[in-house]
C-alpha cells in the first residue's frame, strides 16, 4: 500500500487533505510541525509528501524541512509537494531549490489534489 505524509500546523488542513485522499487506497499519515514530519519520514518512508511552507512550531518551516529531507540519502526519494498559502514566483523558486517536485497553492481544488496524488503514485 502506498503511503503519503500530510504535513501542515493546521489541524483542518491535515484533515482536509485526508479526507479528500481517503478515496484512494493508501495509508495516510499526518504531522503538525517540521521535526514530526521528519521523524515521520524516516520512520515510514512515505511515497509522497504534501508539505505546508508556514509553520511556526518547531522551530522549521517546509522549505527546511524539503531540503533536509531531499538531503537524506534515506528519505531524497520521497516526492515531496509543497501545499502553501505562499504562491509568489519567488516562494515556488524556493521551494524548487529545497527539492520540492511540486508546488500546489491553497487554496487548492481537491480534484487536481486527486488526480495529482494518483498521477505520481501510479508510477
Amino acid at each position: 500500500m502506498k503511503k503519503i505524509l500530510v504535513v501542515d500546523d493546521q489541524k483542518e488542513i491535515r484533515e482536509l487533505v485526508e479526507i479528500t485522499l481517503r478515496m484512494g487506497d493508501y495509508l495516510i499519515f499526518q504531522a503538525g510541525t517540521g521535526p514530526e514530519a521528519i521523524e515521520i519520514a524516516r520512520r515510514e518512508k512515505p511515497n509522497l509528501m504534501f508539505l505546508d511552507v508556514m509553520m511556526p512550531e518547531g522551530g522549521m518551516d517546509g522549505f527546511d524541512v524539503c531540503a533536509q529531507l531531499k538531503n537524506d540519502p534515506k528519505t531524497a526519494n520521497i516526492t515531496i509537494i509543497m501545499l502553501t498559502a505562499l504562491g509568489q514566483d519567488e516562494d515556488k523558486e524556493r521551494g524548487s531549490a529545497a527539492g520540492a517536485d511540486d508546488y500546489f497553492t491553497k487554496p487548492f481544488s481537491p480534484l487536481k489534489l486527486m488526480k495529482k496524488t494518483d498521477e505520481i503514485l501510479s508510477k
